[in-house]
């Protein structure tokens, strides 16, 4: 890269990624020489970039955090995208006239070509209305609390209330935040009750850490926190378990099932399982009726006579066009 001023850019840019560089990695980056890349670091640290350099075999170049730094500087993508999220930011509550002002300000010192294409990507999406069903924010107050939690692994108090309305106080064990469906969910060991729960965070108010760190759980099985939590939610709480054999590989059954429908469990090169569940047979039974995959129902046998029931139904309401 000839040019000064584009490669000095370009270096920062890579400077900027939470990460040490080598010379070596630097210099086949920007196709120059070890060198020039010691030249160049020496002309952004006049400029004011705290550049840390360590040196030995495992040494390199980063950025030092938490200094007083001269304006970020982001690539094309890097900058898209940073409008792209501010301009869908929805799933915290309290922060979209932040997101708007932000956004706002990112505009002004965007490039014309880049400020064309965040705005037609804004004249181009059509956001559906809100609509009574849509899931509630969470606060990023709280969010932050339950955060700092999991970092230091300290325990928690919260109240929480329950989908029908019953209140109470918790003592948990934070683990993890997990998002999903437009949802944050907090991973946590219940003290009180002596076992995991998935709550989320929308439900819990009045979060404050209790000063206490018990060592670390593990969760049952040594599970990941997601995916754990996925399980967890796949289908909602209820005892009515339901298994059935998908008549597709994992891989294209994972294009047509989410994690509203339930959790995947490879059988073979042709087939896979769903477990879902539900406190409802029937509410059940219409969550399988959706779905865009051929399915045997295995377990429980009860469920056979709602899905047969939702069959016949459709029959008698499609037959007037369809014939006999």
């Amino acid at each position: 890269m000839r040019d000064p001023s584009r490669r000095l850019l370009r270096l920062l840019s890579l400077l900027q990624t939470p990460r040490d560089w080598t010379g070596a990695e630097l210099a086949d980056r920007l196709d120059v020489t070890d060198r020039t890349v010691r030249r160049d670091i020496d002309r952004l640290r006049t400029l004011g970039y705290p550049v840390h350099a360590v040196h030995g075999s495992t040494g390199g170049y980063r950025l030092t955090a938490g200094t007083a730094m001269p304006p970020l500087l982001l690539d094309d993508d890097e900058a898209t995208a940073i409008a792209i999220g501010l301009r869908t930011a929805g799933a915290v509550t309290g922060i979209e006239d932040a997101s708007q002002r932000a956004l706002a300000k990112l505009e002004q010192v965007l490039p014309k070509r880049l400020r064309h294409r965040v705005t037609a990507l804004a004249r181009a999406a059509v956001p559906l209305p809100p609509t009574g069903d849509a899931p509630p924010a969470a606060d990023p107050a709280v969010l932050a609390v339950l955060a700092a939690a999991c970092v230091a692994g300290e325990n928690v108090r919260f109240a929480y209330t329950t989908a029908d309305g019953t209140q109470s106080r918790r003592h948990a064990q934070p683990q993890r935040l997990v998002t999903a469906a437009r949802r944050w969910y907090l991973v946590a060991h219940d003290e009180d009750r002596a076992d995991w729960r998935t709550y989320r965070a929308d439900r819990i108010t009045d979060p404050h850490g209790t000063g206490v760190r018990a060592p670390t759980r593990t969760l049952p099985g040594g599970a990941d926190p997601a995916a754990w939590a996925m399980d967890n939610l796949a289908g909602g709480s209820g005892a009515i378990r339901a298994r059935l054999l998908l008549h597709a590989p994992i891989a294209e059954a994972a294009r047509h099932v989410t994690a509203w429908h339930g959790v995947l469990e490879p059988v073979d090169e042709r087939s896979c399982h769903l477990h879902t569940r539900s406190g409802s047979l029937r509410y059940l039974a219409h969550r399988i009726a959706l779905l865009d995959v051929d399915y045997t129902l295995l377990d429980p046998p009860e469920l056979a006579a709602h899905l047969a029931a939702i069959a016949d139904r459709i029959t008698r309401a499609t037959r007037p066009l369809t014939g006999p």
